[in-house]
């Protein structure tokens, strides 16, 4: 997927092609899902925040100033709105955010998208990784995002990302090592 063509389908969008958004969402719905999974925990969750994100963009149109990748810019709505979220529900309900990663059908929706055997390990490793962690994988090794994107998106400095990113390749490396698995890109 080009870099520019996230952009280019915004554009279309604000121009008042709604087909454009239907192309948005269907190129970028599940690298938000898989994202916002580090981040909640939940795949139900993820989901829920992946059509707010969605939402929030078609109905408030907020202005891509370009200063970014269209994905990184993306992702930060992403990582906001579920950020919002959680927040509200942890007002609402006497349940802490992070008991809601164990909603029942997660395993069966996961597999879905992830069906060799590889990504699944690798997947179920992310899993019991922290969420910094988790986030900081997602946006570089499967969103393909540059260190600096992934700074951007995480609200953190470069350098914060690298040693973020240093920390998390040794713990996904030592959690994969002790299921006899080796991830070529680590």
């Amino acid at each position: 997927m080009d870099k520019d063509k996230g952009e280019l389908y915004y554009r279309r969008y604000l121009e008042g092609d709604d087909t454009a958004l239907v192309d948005m969402i269907c190129d970028y719905k599940d690298g938000v899902i898989l994202y916002l999974c580090g981040i909640t925990g939940s795949f139900s969750l993820a989901e829920e925040y992946m059509e707010d994100t969605f939402f929030r963009i078609a109905a408030k149109k907020p202005r891509f100033s370009g200063r970014s990748s269209f994905k990184t810019w993306l992702f930060t709505i992403a990582r906001n709105t579920a950020i919002d979220g959680m927040r509200k529900m942890s007002r609402i309900s006497d349940k802490p955010v992070e008991e809601y990663g164990d909603i029942s059908d997660e395993r069966s929706i996961e597999k879905e998208y992830l069906r060799e055997e590889q990504k699944i390990s690798l997947h179920r490793a992310m899993e019991s990784l922290n969420s910094d962690y988790r986030q900081v994988l997602y946006l570089i090794f499967f969103e393909d995002l540059s260190n600096s994107e992934a700074a951007m998106v995480m609200k953190k400095s470069c350098r914060q990302i690298e040693n973020l990113l240093y920390r998390a390749k040794q713990a996904l490396r030592s959690k994969l090592e002790k299921e006899g698995f080796e991830y070529e890109r680590l």
